[in-house]
């Protein structure tokens, strides 16, 4: 492969780098995106922070490939040593908030979309750089599939060190509330709202739901936040907390819900159900060709856009899980490279 489309992609990933994105403030690294893209002769759309572009010659006969990341980031977490927003390369090592997660995967599938748009493929393509992914928002990924034409397979450029993950655990936070009756705590008086949600919450920290995937084991449930009483002398009469429910593939996040509801006493509210599981069959085409190029599939515990596709996914890119959301979060230079070369080895001439 030609060494400038690394280097060009590095190029763009450095200039995203310096342009603050944090979800629901990627305006201007959606636009520096979109300029990019028209000045090398392809023409974009946009819907909000949002920015596509399609394949020449698109055919709504033959089926669709769409290769997606985002560009939004989280902020900036205490105790980075580099400036965040200055991209700075220190040995094999290129310096940046988003580096990681997800932006070199935003700029190798570019490069991957403009190869194999130079070569007849048997499917179109989609190149999305969607906005929000960090807080699953709703004016993110979801807002866009409407607008698209329909998809068939999605490749997610996620950090997962080019490791095709074939199968991803969904979220729901539930919001647990017990309600009790004010009273003086010197006295016989009042009914104790925390005493009515210890039973609860031991539930959810000991239960097991009887399904286990192989590739995702068994659902999460974790209390994360307790909130109760106003002083110390006085009797709470309300106890609230927050349940971070991570779902494997064989539950739908609704179906999770009505069996809690059956096992607790307190009032249970989902803030949603839409983040749900994922999986591909290991029968999938790009799943078989993966395989076969020594790549090993697996279960992914992280939250992605996938859950929002309501189509075959895989998630796979450059980079690996464990630097994102960590102070001085880089990309090896050598993993752009390698991830555009895999892409394409993965998707030239697949049969989808």
């Amino acid at each position: 492969m030609e060494e400038y489309i690394t280097s060009e992609a590095i190029g763009l990933l450095q200039q995203l780098i310096r342009i603050p994105s944090v979800s629901r403030e990627e305006e201007k690294a959606a636009d520096t995106l979109q300029n990019f893209i028209e000045e090398i002769g392809i023409m974009t759309y946009r819907s909000g922070n949002n920015v596509w572009c399609l394949s020449p010659g698109f055919d709504t006969k033959r089926p669709t490939l769409l290769l997606n990341s985002h560009i939004d980031t989280v902020k900036p977490v205490a105790g980075w040593k580099h400036n965040p927003y200055e991209p700075v390369i220190e040995g094999k090592r290129l310096y940046g908030l988003g580096s990681n997660d997800a932006g070199a995967g935003v700029v190798s599938l570019l490069q991957v979309f403009r190869q194999l748009c130079m070569c007849p493929q048997s499917y179109n393509l989609i190149y999305l750089a969607s906005c929000e992914e960090e807080v699953s928002g709703k004016n993110g990924v979801e807002s866009v599939l409407p607008q698209l034409p329909p998809i068939h397979l999605g490749v997610v450029g996620e950090p997962t060190e080019m490791q095709p993950a074939i199968a991803e655990k969904g979220l729901m936070v539930l919001d647990v509330t017990a309600y009790g009756k004010a009273g003086h705590a010197a006295r016989e008086e009042g009914e104790n709202a925390i005493y009515k949600v210890l039973e609860d919450i031991a539930w959810f920290r000991d239960y097991q739901f009887e399904k286990v995937s192989s590739l995702l084991g068994r659902v999460k449930m974790s209390v994360t936040q307790v909130n109760a009483g106003t002083q110390h002398n006085v009797v709470p009469d309300l106890c609230s907390f927050v349940v971070d429910i991570r779902s494997n593939e064989l539950y739908s996040n609704e179906e999770l819900f009505n069996l809690i509801k059956q096992h607790i006493r307190c009032e249970a509210k989902a803030r949603s159900f839409r983040l749900n599981s994922s999986r591909i069959e290991l029968e999938h085409p790009f799943v078989k060709r993966a395989i076969r190029l020594g790549l090993e599939p697996f279960g992914s515990p992280t939250l992605s856009d996938q859950a929002l596709m309501p189509f075959p996914t895989v998630k796979i890119g450059p980079g690996k899980s464990s630097r994102s959301h960590t102070a001085d979060e880089y990309i090896l230079l050598d993993e752009i490279d390698e991830a555009i070369r895999m892409y394409l080895r993965l998707l030239d001439g697949l049969e989808i």
